[in-house]
Parts: structure tokens; sequence; C-alpha cells
């Protein structure tokens, strides 16, 4: 399988094999990281029903053949015109979570007029990481298509996501949108950001995660967005937590490194000082936080910066 323009991906200097797997493990275990990482749950969860009570528009969007395959909207007021859209992607290392878990982003950003789509796929190891991508990709192109139809600008998509959702965040940057099926002619999104990222799967395939993903080396360089071409365009943001410890970092360096800013697309590297895995992605359920007025206020005009 080839990259998003055509070339076969390749694994970049600025990412040597680093690390033996007791140091990898350790390394993306973030629940032993974390030791409160389950009241972020919890609160997550709490987040998301008091979202899907006061913003849900459409709840379970069944939008492919499987169970998860499916959608939440969330649609800002549109009374002013169309709203800015952010697609969100979930976290988990591919194996876990939902977009329920996810659903508290509303909550942060609807209140300043952007629509939220909060997307779901199906999980490994029952599906491999090429047809997991290829789910985001049509959840994404369902987004851009229908956007009129929930008050939403097409012109003014995002996407978005947490640790594995970065690295499918920057999978839809990295992809050929004229390619796409269902994507409008000649669209693409606006911008991005992806948050604690795992943007190089190679560290990933040779730690304990792999027991259960199961990805081989080429699978791992296919989906590896620091091996794929720069997107053209857009405006996309890296955010990771200063406490999350210097693979995280790498991850999101790395990609900085690869898809250096140019005329027409402009990538930065961000870091949350003293947030770890968790609590960096959490300020998105208060829309009085740095982050979600950061967010939508990027949105409503059109760059990050």
């Amino acid at each position: 399988m080839s990259g998003p323009s055509g070339t076969a991906p390749r694994r970049p200097s600025v990412l040597p094999a680093r690390g033996d797997r007791a140091y990898l493990d350790g390394q993306y275990n973030n629940r032993l990281k974390v030791p409160g990482f389950q009241a972020h749950f919890d609160r997550w969860a709490a987040d998301g029903e008091r979202a899907r009570a006061a913003h849900a528009t459409r709840l379970h969007v069944r939008i492919g053949p499987t169970e998860r395959q499916a959608l939440n909207v969330f649609a800002a007021d549109a009374a002013a015109g169309p709203t800015p859209v952010l697609v969100f992607v979930h976290g988990g290392y591919w194996m876990a979570t939902g977009r329920d878990s996810t659903d508290f982003v509303a909550l942060g950003l609807v209140p300043h007029g952007v629509t939220v789509v909060n997307v779901d796929y199906d999980l490994m190891p029952g599906i491999r990481m090429d047809a997991l991508v290829a789910q985001v990709r049509a959840a994404v192109a369902w987004t851009a298509s229908g956007a009129a139809s929930f008050g939403g600008d097409p012109a003014r998509i995002w996407i978005a996501g947490h640790s594995a959702g970065g690295q499918l965040t920057a999978m839809m940057a990295a992809t050929d949108w004229s390619a796409q099926p269902g994507a409008p002619r000649g669209w693409r999104p606006a911008g991005g950001f992806s948050i604690s990222g795992l943007h190089d799967l190679e560290p990933i395939r040779r730690c304990y995660l792999n027991d259960t993903l199961g990805l081989d080396e080429a699978e791992a360089l296919r989906n590896s967005p620091v091996a794929l071409p720069a997107p053209p365009d857009g405006d996309w943001t890296l955010l990771v937590g200063g406490a999350e410890g210097p693979e995280y970092l790498l991850q999101s360096v790395a990609l900085a490194d690869a898809w250096p800013s140019d005329a027409r697309r402009r990538v930065r590297l961000e870091v949350a000082d003293g947030a770890d895995h968790f609590s960096v992605v959490a300020p998105l359920a208060d829309p009085a936080s740095a982050i979600s007025r950061r967010i939508a206020a990027a949105m409503r005009r059109g760059s990050a910066g």
C-alpha cells in the first residue's frame, strides 16, 4: 500500500529505533504513569452524559455496516450562519474506549459556536489498522458531505483527537481526499489538533501494546504519519503534555520535523507544562478553559495562530 499521494512510505531518519522493550513498555503504559487515571475516566463519563443531555442533536448515527461505525453529532446554534465543525476521534490505543468516552468535548466547544462530530471505529485486534484508518476517513467524508444538514460549514471542518486519536487525526491530514469515496470534490480539512498523538508506530510495534495490536513492520510504517508526505495545506497543532515523558514528546517533535511549515501549511508543536496524558485533554470539558477557547477561536478565524 502506498502513501496518500501515491508514494511509498519510508521511515524517516529522525526516528531511529530507540530503547529496549522494557523501556518502551514503561513509556507507553499511561495508566501506570498516571496512578489517578480512573478519576479522569469517571469524570469523562459523567461529563459525556451531561453533554448528551444538553447538546446532542443526533446520537449513534450509523455510517457503516458494523455497530461501531457510528458517530454522535452535537450541533451548535447556526442562527448566525453555518458553524465550524470539529470532528473528534477518541483514543484508547486503537483497542479500547469509544466515542461516548469523549462526548465531554462538546461541553467545551458547543457553547463557543462549534459543532462537534464525535466518531467511532472498530477496535483492534478485531480489525487491521489499515481498515480502521479507512473507517475514520469514511466518517470524516460523511461529515464533509453532510455538514449542511446539521448547520455546519464544510469549508471549516477541523479534526482533533487524543492519543491514538491523534495518530488518526494526522492520518486524516495526510490523506489524499481527492481519492476518498464520499468526500466532496476539492474538499480538504481546514486543520486540526493532534493531542498526545502517536505519529510513529514503530515504538508501538516494539512494546507491550503489540501483543494485542499485532502490527507488522510494513503495517506500522504505512500508518505512521511521520513516514507519509506532509499535507499540502491546513493549520495543524501538535499538543503534548509536559509530564508525559520523552517518548510522547518525541512523537510530536518527529512529526513537526517531518512536516515543516511552508507558505500553505502551518505545523506547530506545543507543550502543555505540567500536563500528563489524561489531564492534557481534560480541559476540553470546560468552555472557559484556555484550550477550549483557543480551539474555538482558531476554527472561527481559520487559523490557530
